[in-house]
């Protein structure tokens, strides 16, 4: 699942335009990006925005790995990505 603060026309559309193989959170209100603490209220570009961030949650809804960007250009590769979610297939449940 993806969480995007934006409206929810302009997500219907690019979804419409470009498909995705998962689902969309839209957090117009930036309630879930604040309790993740990924919101900030003013960046170098842009304000009332987030910082891009990845977390992998297992089954039992615990963040198992999170990479929160101090930057708008910064994101973990495709590599480090899948490397993380091998891992925690490896791992299994936590107890």
């Amino acid at each position: 699942m993806a969480i995007v603060a934006q409206s929810s026309a302009a997500v219907r559309r690019y979804i419409e335009e470009n498909g995705l193989p998962f689902n969309i959170l839209i957090d117009e209100s930036r309630e879930v990006l604040k309790a993740y603490g990924v919101w900030h209220r003013v960046g170098l570009d842009a304000w009332n925005i987030s910082r891009p961030a990845l977390f992998l949650i297992d089954r039992e809804e615990r963040i198992r790995y999170s990479f929160v960007s101090e930057r708008q250009d910064e994101f973990p590769g495709r590599d480090e990505i899948m490397r993380e979610i091998r891992r925690l297939l490896e791992e299994g449940p936590r107890s």
